[in-house]
């Protein structure tokens, strides 16, 4: 009698556990749908041009950008696309298909491992922008 409910007891608790269905991914995480939308151009205007191609950040001339990175209009693409970053030379600025091995989207994702501070130093990335980042980069980082 006992190993038989033993064995109820067992079953419950897995058909309860079964129940739950599977874990859904927040719209931020990086294994979740990846929108079509997510272009260079947004990310330029919605990203760059906001809160990095700014005055004493990473506007240009490249000697007074840090880093020597420009991500100005018409410089950004160019700057990011497959280039080693300065800060890990192991890992491209942007490696398309790759957000995880992409150092900008490292340097504007909390909690993950770089060198120097966190961008943008003045000001916040929202959880928006950030998702767009990186489903552009997992778009393959075209230039659209």
């Amino acid at each position: 009698m006992r190993g038989a409910a033993f064995v109820v007891v067992l079953l419950s608790g897995c058909v309860a556990a079964a129940g739950c269905g599977d874990e859904k991914a927040l719209p931020t995480a990086p294994g979740g749908p990846v929108s079509e939308t997510a272009t260079f151009t947004r990310v330029q205007n919605e990203v760059f041009t906001r809160s990095c191609a700014l005055p004493g950040c990473h506007a240009g001339p490249r000697e007074a950008a840090n880093e020597g990175l420009v991500l100005s209009e018409g410089e950004a693409y160019i700057n990011i696309f497959n280039v080693p970053a300065n800060q890990n030379m192991s890992l491209k600025r942007i490696a398309p298909f790759d957000p995880d091995n992409s150092y900008l989207v490292r340097k504007i994702t909390p909690f993950t491992d770089i060198n120097g501070a966190r961008m943008p130093q003045t000001g916040s990335i929202t959880d928006a922008q950030r998702k767009l980042v990186t489903d552009w980069v997992r778009r393959g980082a075209p230039n659209d």
